[in-house]
């Protein structure tokens, strides 16, 4: 509701949210915010009268994309991770076409409604031809040692944060090992003077401000296991050690992860375990040279760079034929 408006775009919102499967009372007024925004939609699409309509898999697309539907109008819905959830997973019937990110799609959706073309990502990064000096140069580091790169998101990532926090014997013993630390605007008081912190070749951060240069300079990437970090990890083509976020619908992160796993293309470290296994397995990997190539190579092959314009085209031609009728 922010970003939107700031792009130079207009939006309105729906009093719409998930349902709550473990706790049922908080469900109380599920009813009423799905009359309200089906109502809201359905004003919304009479007044703007669109050619199509596209969802992304959020909770507003549900009500919005229902009344599209009905009204005759071409839908698309785009599902970014390896297991769609609820809302994509009850439109997939009403829409005309499903934009995937993943292969095996079909076990969900109506096979012949499925194309294939990715998750879009930033242009900066499609086009990503910076070196490893160019990056640690710009974050000061030492361009012939080691470079891991931590992301925990915006916001940051709790669980991340305290294996780092609570690890610095290991960063002791390992000087070698240089490491930006993207903690998240959330957690930076509560970091910044921790003893992990305070060693010279461990850099804390709340925001990276080029994440091409960063990505660029790293010779391992920490990360959650999100679609859209993932779209980009696949076209940098860098070894990878995932740790999926456990309190996101569905567990989804977990299912994107394995779907790299099983293509020999990511390390996974669950969530729960990466106090005592996160950094152990980054010093192995920086040590396997061969396994640190295969590992680059594979995620590297799976990369698609014109996600943005295959959806794009995708659209158009809907918007094309409702044009026509």
């Amino acid at each position: 509701m922010e970003k939107v408006p700031k792009a130079g775009y207009p939006i309105e919102g729906l009093w719409i949210s998930g349902f709550h499967r473990k706790k049922l009372w908080r469900n109380i007024l599920f009813p009423i915010k799905l009359l309200s925004s089906l109502w809201k939609a359905r004003k919304l699409i009479n007044q703007f009268k669109p050619d199509v309509v596209v969802g992304v898999g959020g909770f507003a697309s549900g009500p919005t994309l229902n009344v599209a539907s009905r009204k005759n109008i071409p839908t698309l819905i785009q599902e970014q991770n390896s297991y769609a959830g609820m809302t994509n997973r009850l439109l997939a019937k009403k829409v005309d076409l499903i934009c995937v990110a993943y292969p095996e799609m079909e076990k969900t959706f109506p096979a012949e409604k499925i194309v294939f073309t990715g998750n879009p990502v930033r242009a900066s990064i499609t086009g990503l031809k910076l070196t490893k000096e160019e990056g640690a140069a710009h974050f000061g580091f030492d361009a012939n040692r080691p470079i891991v790169l931590l992301v925990g998101g915006s916001l940051g990532a709790s669980s991340l944060n305290k294996a780092l926090a609570k690890n610095t014997a290991f960063f002791e013993a390992h000087k070698e090992i240089q490491i930006l630390w993207q903690c998240g605007s959330l957690y930076l008081e509560q970091y910044k003077d921790c003893a992990t912190a305070q060693l010279d070749h461990v850099k804390l951060t709340a925001f990276i401000d080029r994440m091409d240069l960063a990505y660029s300079m790293s010779d391992a990437i920490i990360a959650r296991a999100g679609a859209g970090t993932i779209a980009e990890l696949m076209i940098i083509g860098k070894p990878v050690i995932l740790v999926p976020s456990p309190n996101v619908a569905e567990d989804h992160q977990t299912y994107n992860a394995n779907a790299l796993v099983k293509k020999e293309a990511a390390i996974l470290v669950k969530d729960n375990e990466i106090e005592n296994a996160l950094l152990p397995e980054v010093g192995k990997l920086l040590k396997d040279t061969q396994r640190k190539e295969a590992l680059a190579k594979n995620i590297k092959s799976l990369a698609i760079t014109d996600a943005a314009e295959k959806i794009a085209k995708k659209v158009l031609l809907l918007a094309d034929q409702n044009s026509g009728k």
